[in-house]
């Protein structure tokens, strides 16, 4: 009689209308700690996984501060898919304040790191650089605002070929969340991998392009130390400039003076808005404005970078631009 019912009991479900919790198709639950991950996320997971950012487009995973209803989303998460390599300083105190029961995937993990000086040495394609913005793995705030990571940099997606190595950690971790999923996950992996291999070769070819003595730039955050040893760029920042606030004419006036003595062909300024400083740099120094680069989080879906590879795309672009002639 037990196996008579079940069958009777599910077409009664289905006569109106309605689904058997066997029968009902529930999408993961995936919380991903800033937009890249989330972008990344989406390709991977397809149609079974629900994504949900906590630090959306243009913010800033440095200075986020977590809320009640950040903690919320989180506690209702399957899996929380985070950078590692101390990026996200709050995100341990954000798990315990959730109450977050899932699976956490460290997208970051089996990439080699790399390490930033505790000195100024700005030169990111030939030698390790120092960061401003620390990425603290406590938390905690220096007073000016700045982050305490230690020598590791974190951000490892700025070359393409560990950005393959994230989309494998995040496969895996869906996977083991959601394992009759396991087909899915894995041809959206493979084709995904696939087109970040191929967006890698265009990358290197169009900097290899550059004549030797352009390659070499500078950005107002020192985020892009994997960019630049993959692919062949010396990045600069500026030294004793923050990039918390906009820069002071003795900024400006420092900015000027490191463009001319290393003979900076463009500037790429993230906190500088003010298009008369910029006018002034580029008069002065001789360098162009080679406009904005996409470190750290995506654009709006209308702007110029919405997705992980589109961020690339966008970046080389503006790079070819400013250095090539």
């Amino acid at each position: 009689m037990r196996h008579r019912f079940i069958p009777i009991l599910t077409a009664g479900f289905l006569a109106f209308g309605l689904s058997s919790p066997a029968l009902a198709a529930e999408k993961v639950n995936a919380v991903a700690s800033f937009s890249i991950l989330a972008d990344m996320v989406k390709n991977v997971g397809g149609d079974r996984v629900e994504v949900t950012e906590l630090v959306g487009p243009d913010g800033d995973a440095h200075t986020f501060d977590p809320t009640p209803a950040d903690a919320k989303k989180l506690a209702q998460a399957d899996v929380f898919v985070v950078n590692g390599l101390g990026f996200e300083g709050w995100m341990e105190r954000l798990e315990t304040s959730s109450g977050f029961k899932g699976a956490t995937v460290v997208a970051s993990k089996g990439v080699t790191p790399r390490k930033m000086e505790e000195e100024h040495d700005h030169h990111a394609g030939a030698e390790d650089d120092h960061d401003e913005h620390d990425h603290g793995g406590d938390g905690e705030e220096h007073a000016e605002g700045h982050h305490d990571h230690g020598d590791t940099d974190p951000h490892a997606w700025q070359n393409l070929a560990n950005g393959e190595v994230y989309v494998a950690n995040i496969r895996d971790g869906l996977i083991a969340a959601d394992p009759d999923g396991k087909a899915v996950y894995e041809a959206n992996a493979a084709k995904y991998i696939t087109a970040l291999k191929a967006e890698d070769e265009a990358v290197k070819a169009a900097l290899a392009a550059l004549p030797e003595t352009r390659r070499r730039i500078i950005t107002s955050h020192d985020a892009f130390g994997y960019f630049a040893a993959a692919y062949g760029l010396e990045i600069l920042a500026p030294e004793g400039v923050s990039t918390e606030s906009e820069p002071s004419a003795k900024d400006v006036a420092k900015i000027i003076r490191q463009i001319r003595k290393d003979k900076i062909p463009a500037v790429f300024m993230e906190n500088i808005t003010n298009p008369q400083m910029l006018e002034q740099i580029a008069k002065e120094s001789g360098a162009k404005i080679g406009g904005t680069l996409y470190s750290d989080a995506l654009s709006a879906k209308d702007g110029p970078a919405p997705t992980y590879l589109d961020m690339f795309k966008h970046n080389v672009g503006a790079l070819t631009a400013a250095l090539s002639s």
